[in-house]
Formats: C-alpha cells, structure tokens, sequence
C-alpha cells in the first residue's frame, strides 16, 4: 500500500499540538496592516485553534 500524502495546502496552514488539537494562525494580519489599531495586530499574532466542526477533516488532511 503507498504511503499517505498530506494535503500540502494545509500542511502549510496547521499544525498539530501536543495534545492532538489542530492549531492556525489568525486571518487579517498579512497586508492593509496602516489601517489596523497596534492592539488588533498584536492579538492577530497569537494563534488559535482550529473548530470543533472543521478538526476531522483537517486531521484526514495532514495525517502525519
């Protein structure tokens, strides 16, 4: 049986925690960054985690 291929696309976007949660990276942070207040972009580099509704079908997209 070949080996499992990981979406590419969304190897790039997430990545698995410690604890098996998919994290990502917030939206809104890379350009039209004159018109955003210094607090948002700041809170825009904290990531986050991914949903509830979306985690099976991203952990089906990275297996690894």
């Amino acid at each position: 049986m070949p080996k499992m291929k990981s979406h590419r696309g969304a190897a790039k976007r997430f990545k698995r925690t410690g604890t098996g949660k998919i994290a990502r990276s917030r939206r809104n942070k890379q350009h039209i960054l004159t018109k955003k207040s210094p607090k948002r972009k700041r809170q825009l580099r904290q990531g986050t985690t991914v949903a509830a509704a979306d985690e099976k079908r991203i952990k089906q997209m990275i297996p690894s």
